[in-house]
């Protein structure tokens, strides 16, 4: 081995000894990266910075809340409103944003390309607001607009080699983060759907190491996050892994390919439990906003693993206010519940908290009633949402200027860079937009 070598593994096992990875296991040597790196360094910007940016702020912050984005302006918005993290969510790609075109349920139908492809979109719809933005302010700039961005990587859509090959692909798209499930990848489902069957502790565990190795290769600290959905799994491909063995029945499956499984809280922490030393935050899929069982999973990992970070999906499918309604609150105190709930997690150690499909129900619903009332209104009803537009300029919205906020300006800098400002097809000069949106004096 050569010096260069030497060097280069060296450094790798320094970066490896950093409080970052404390706690961390990895069950290869810092010379097995270095051998598989290749020759030449390529540099994950996105990711990179974004990872880094995500372990920060998960330290400095009580705790993160985001929802999944649909686009890429969408992402834009949020980052403006002042989201500080991205989500990606697999069960919205599904249904409406695959490279298939179609319409999925969350199934694992669609292409495993498609959510790399959404984050890479997400992230270079910041870039150009990063561009207009610097443009504009000459430098100085206002906003980060580089928001880490946490991707959906399902059950890894296949085998070790499926779930490294797709890290590697979200990397290369820019994701800070990535989570990934203890399901069955030929037949996984969202968590909140039934038929989920589960792989052994240790086939997930390999899926975690495959995850973490191609980060390391990449030069990547990428935040992995392990979800489990044993709480409601109703049975597991296999019975060699003796840590499953207390949750297993002794039963088949009615189709007999699989073990029935007894799914609960417990089976949860269990596999939390034998995650922990691969992955940087823990997720426990649950079935209902139950506090009770946050805290139980919580304060069960943290007695083993102080101060593990965890995510919690506070999920569209919960039918939020029946579930206080059923315990006997009135509407005023379900608000006050429901308004607390994020703040109780993150005193738990949730550091993560989000909502998945959220962009799902906010297109559709407020497309569904601009359409009725268009459809009586005409256009008194545009002309009702361009004032709303006009009035949430004072809190930072921009949008309603759509042809300056998606880059006309910056465009119109670039030609006139090439052609020496000699040029008569500059895009706003005499546009309606400049001419009936200019602001009052």
């Amino acid at each position: 081995m050569d010096k260069t070598a030497q060097e280069e593994i060296a450094k790798i096992e320094l970066e490896w000894k950093k409080d970052r990875w404390k706690g961390i296991i990895r069950p290869y040597k810092a010379e097995d990266i270095y051998n598989l790196r290749g020759s030449l360094k390529v540099e994950y910007t996105w990711a990179k910075r974004g990872s880094e940016k995500l372990w920060h702020l998960l330290h400095e912050r009580p705790f993160i809340k985001s929802f999944g984005a649909l686009t890429g302006l969408q992402a834009v918005q949020m980052v403006k409103a002042g989201l500080e993290a991205i989500y990606v969510s697999g069960w919205q790609t599904a249904a409406d944003m695959n490279v298939e075109g179609e319409t999925y349920p969350d199934m694992s139908l669609y292409s495993p390309a498609s959510v790399p492809n959404n984050v890479k979109r997400i992230n270079q719809a910041f870039q150009r607001a990063d561009h207009i933005q610097h443009q504009h302010l000459a430098g100085k700039n206002e906003i980060d607009w580089y928001a880490p961005i946490i991707a959906d990587a399902e059950a890894g859509f296949g085998g070790d080699l499926n779930t490294h090959e797709l890290v590697r692909k979200m990397i290369q798209a820019g994701a800070a983060a990535i989570h990934l499930e203890d399901q069955r990848s030929a037949v996984k489902k969202c968590g909140h759907m039934g038929g989920k069957m589960l792989v052994p502790v240790g086939e997930f565990i390999n899926k975690l190491v495959a995850a973490r190795r191609i980060a390391d290769g990449m030069d990547v600290p990428l935040v992995i996050i392990a979800r489990t959905d044993a709480e409601k799994a109703d049975g597991i491909t296999n019975d060699w892994d003796e840590r499953d063995r207390p949750f297993l029945t002794g039963e088949r499956t009615e189709d007999k390919q699989y073990y029935k499984f007894r799914g609960g809280t417990e089976a949860c922490i269990a596999r939390g439990l034998a995650y922990a030393p691969y992955a940087d935050m823990l997720w426990m899929e649950t079935s209902k906003p139950d506090l009770e069982q946050a805290k139980a999973f919580a304060d069960a990992i943290h007695a083993v693993y102080p101060g593990k970070l965890l995510a919690y999906n506070c999920s569209p499918s919960f039918n939020w206010k029946n579930y206080w309604k059923q315990k006997g609150l009135s509407d005023k105190e379900i608000r006050k519940e429901v308004a607390m709930f994020q703040d109780r997690l993150g005193e738990m150690g949730y550091k993560f908290q989000f909502i998945t499909l959220a962009s799902f129900h906010l297109i559709l619903y407020y497309t569904f009633m601009f359409s009725l009332a268009y459809k009586e209104e005409g256009m008194a009803t545009f002309m009702d949402l361009q004032e709303d537009e006009f009035k949430a300029e004072e809190l930072g919205y921009q949008a309603a200027t759509h042809q300056e906020f998606v880059g006309t300006k910056y465009f119109d800098e670039v030609l006139k860079i090439i052609t020496g400002g000699e040029t008569s097809i500059l895009g706003m000069k005499g546009s309606t937009e400049e001419e009936q949106f200019k602001p009052p004096k």
